[in-house]
């Protein structure tokens, strides 16, 4: 079994490692300290959601339906240009009240894990590492691809839960508000990379 789980296991986790909107996003909220556990769990479960099916074969079906990968790239692009937008305004807002922890406004449950939600289902580069690297590279464990996506999975569940409840570490240096537009107008400036590269 760890012939698979250790491959399975290292591979997740250099694949989720750099840093993108997902990972940038559970920073926030870990930062924040605004539901950590609930962002972790999201980002966890549709990772191994995504790693089931492309261990199950799925990564066939984006092959089948050449519609599939434009319409999620173009998509992803357009909520990620939406979602930069937002970070570029806030990085330039001369006050910055809502990051008192007395003062800030804290969006809703529902509405922080639909904006995660878009993040990860809204992302062809996770369907592009989940489903059809993690899914194809299983196919070379044969016998032992339960293996295979229980390590993967639990790359995951490590990662996030760490990046989101280790954000904790940062927050006397993101105290200053100024720390915090830093932060903004980086969040920002990727997202418009990232969907700059998925339009180009």
């Amino acid at each position: 079994m760890t012939t698979a789980f250790i491959p399975g296991f290292l591979l997740s986790l250099g694949l989720i490692l750099a840093i993108g909107a997902q990972n940038a996003f559970v920073l926030r909220q870990g930062l924040r300290q605004e539901y950590v556990f609930a962002i972790c769990l999201t980002c966890a479960v549709s990772d191994a959601i995504l790693i089931a099916a492309g261990v199950a074969g799925f990564g066939l079906a984006v092959d089948t339906l050449p519609w599939l990968e434009p319409a999620m790239r173009y998509g992803g692009a357009l909520f990620l240009f939406v979602y930069a937008a937002r970070s570029l305004r806030s990085a330039f807002r001369t006050q910055h009240d809502s990051l008192s922890p007395s003062t800030k406004q804290t969006a809703g449950l529902a509405a922080t894990l639909a904006t995660c939600l878009a993040f990860t289902w809204l992302n062809p580069h996770v369907y592009l590492d989940t489903v059809v690297l993690l899914g194809s590279i299983s196919s070379q464990y044969e016998g032992a691809k339960t293996a295979f996506a229980l390590g993967a999975m639990s790359a995951s569940f490590v990662f996030f839960f760490t990046l989101g409840y280790g954000a904790r570490l940062l927050r006397p240096f993101f105290a200053n508000p100024k720390a915090w537009r830093v932060l903004d107008g980086c969040v920002g400036v990727a997202m418009l990379a990232i969907g700059f590269k998925l339009v180009l």
